[in-house]
């Protein structure tokens, strides 16, 4: 399958245009609201963090959900709006009002996303004063501005297109995404706003999209630990080729080209980890099954001790051995290979010398590792991209607030 990447984010869709300013929600001043907006109603599909302690952004998008209808996305950086008590659901639910009122579509086509600081109020007066120029500066070239307006600690700018092939026409899905710390599976503190020009059955796009996420934006990790506000929506514009109502060909080849998209943006948040000089793909193949595949290569990516290890490019596979332990799966270490890049350092349980080991301490001065784990033991298989754990990590997290 021919898939390629193209320009323009989430407004490379036809027919989707977005913007960014900065509304005074960040001390910095810098973009801190977003809008993303489609020229027509679209089928739409999302995926929330399993946080027990949700953001009301949260509980209004799933409750939205139910429609599978959406026109626009209002987001705000800087603050979380969570534990906010009944205020916080209240300004959620204006958020979308007045959003509605602005573009002049009907409100309950309108989702909301906030991140930042929890425990703080909305300073719904900044984001009032903000909407008229937000609305205004709707266009397909600002995509990357939006990008911007819902970063939080991030460094770099994270949005990605591709095109390809779906049945007999070529379908382009586009993204922004926002995440560097506390990402963890089950939705890491993210969000990620995807748009498609394909026309999708909603239960399918719904169904589609979460087995995505669990190869994708589930199956990183920074530091283990999740937030509240976490999601992934979907919106399918419909404007390009046949209605996808059954699990065919051409189902399976939108999958390809969402889970091309989704990889993309997953990995950059994993790239732009907090304090991250390290971005590390561990492979595990050969288990009795995918589902025990994943759970080592969870266990591996989010060790602490495994990560700080690659921070310090030591090579210390018994971290790697015990992460493994930890993971509730049977190993047979005298069946166990363990590959860094294409190095085998342990081969059939049998460390290969210090030889091997001083080519892989060279190996591991790369900014981009790749950790392979063979169990031989059946075929399942497991990805997971993680970073490593350095003191700026400490550093970042401590002055979070300042």
């Amino acid at each position: 399958m021919s898939i390629h990447e193209i320009p323009g984010g989430i407004t490379a869709i036809k027919g989707i245009t977005a913007s960014g300013v900065a509304a005074g929600i960040k001390k910095n001043k810098q973009r801190d609201l977003a809008l993303i907006y489609s020229a027509t109603p679209c089928t739409v599909a999302g995926v929330f963090t399993k946080n027990r302690c949700p953001a009301s952004s949260i509980q209004f998008n799933k409750a939205r959900l139910r429609k599978r209808q959406g026109q626009a996305i209002i987001a705000n950086s800087g603050n979380a709006n969570a534990a906010t008590g009944p205020r916080g659901m209240e300004d959620t639910k204006w958020m979308a009002r007045v959003t509605a009122q602005s573009l002049g579509i009907p409100e309950h086509l309108v989702y909301v996303a906030s991140t930042g600081v929890i425990g703080e109020p909305l300073p719904v007066e900044k984001i009032q004063q903000a909407l008229p120029g937000l609305t205004a500066a709707l266009s397909k070239e600002n995509g990357r501005a939006a990008a911007e307006a819902i970063m939080t600690t991030d460094k770099m700018v994270k949005e990605f297109a591709v095109e390809g092939p779906v049945g007999q026409s070529r379908i382009k899905i586009g993204g922004i995404t926002k995440g560097s710390g506390m990402v963890h599976p089950n939705m890491a503190t993210m969000l990620a706003f995807l748009a498609t020009d394909a026309s999708v059955d909603p239960a399918l796009l719904q169904e589609g999209l979460r087995e995505v996420t669990h190869r994708t934006f589930n199956a990183i990790t920074v530091d283990g630990d999740t937030s509240t506000n976490d999601l992934v929506l979907l919106f399918a514009s419909g404007q390009k080729g046949s209605l996808i109502n059954q699990k065919g060909k051409p189902y399976q080849q939108f999958l390809a080209l969402l889970e091309a998209a989704c990889s993309r943006l997953a990995q950059m948040i994993v790239q732009d980890g907090e304090g991250a000089t390290k971005f590390i793909t561990v492979q595990v193949i050969g288990a009795t099954h995918d589902r025990a595949a994943r759970q080592i290569a969870s266990s591996i990516a989010r060790s602490n001790l495994v990560k700080t290890a690659f921070f310090g490019q030591d090579t210390n596979w018994g971290r790697i051995v015990a992460a493994m332990g930890n993971a509730g799966v049977a190993i047979n270490l005298a069946k166990l290979d363990i590959t860094f890049g294409k190095i085998p350092l342990l081969l059939k349980g049998m460390h290969q010398g210090k030889e091997v080991e001083a080519e892989v301490n060279a190996y591991l001065k790369n900014k981009e590792l790749m950790l392979s784990v063979d169990l031989h033991e059946g075929a399942g298989t497991a990805t997971f991209w993680t970073s490593d754990l350095s003191e700026d990590y400490i550093r970042i997290n401590a002055a979070y607030r300042s």
